[in-house]
């Protein structure tokens, strides 16, 4: 697996996640599991089925994480004189309108709440530009043209 980057946060939230689905979710799955095998014919108990759906994908997930986190690199945001990049704010103007986007790694990404990762489309048209400097993204309406005025 390739290297993952995220910030700090990012990484605190992936571990309190792991943490969660390992300490606290899959010991009650297990435990509702057990309980749903001690009532009998477990082809007709859709309560044990279920809880094994869940227990599949909770685990599924917990070696998703555990393997992200193997392989994840902090990244600072000090980078600002090399431009844009994972850890920096990214202030730009589109449209005459000025919007602060967020890079992060790609498991941070939430466009809604504008963290966007390097392998966006928008992310992947800003990593290395510096203030000053345009980049343009293929929307479906054509060309944006997205203006950097300022890197943190």
């Amino acid at each position: 697996m390739k290297q993952v980057q995220m910030t700090k946060e990012g990484l605190g939230t992936l571990k309190k996640e792991l943490d969660e689905l390992v300490n606290e979710k899959r010991p009650r799955l297990v435990e509702r599991l057990a309980n749903a095998r001690s009532q009998g014919d477990l082809t007709e108990n859709s309560d044990y089925s279920n809880a094994k759906e869940e227990l599949e994908f909770l685990d599924g997930r917990i070696s998703e994480l555990e393997e992200v986190l193997k392989t994840a690199t902090v990244v600072s945001g000090n980078h600002k004189k090399d431009g844009v990049a994972v850890g920096t704010k990214v202030t730009v103007k589109v449209s005459g309108q000025k919007h602060v986007y967020e890079m992060v790694g790609e498991w941070e990404a939430d466009p809604v709440d504008k963290k966007i990762s390097p392998e966006s489309p928008l992310g992947h048209a800003l990593v290395g530009k510096k203030v000053g400097e345009k980049a343009e993204v293929e929307a479906p309406a054509g060309k944006v043209e997205y203006e950097i005025l300022a890197i943190e």
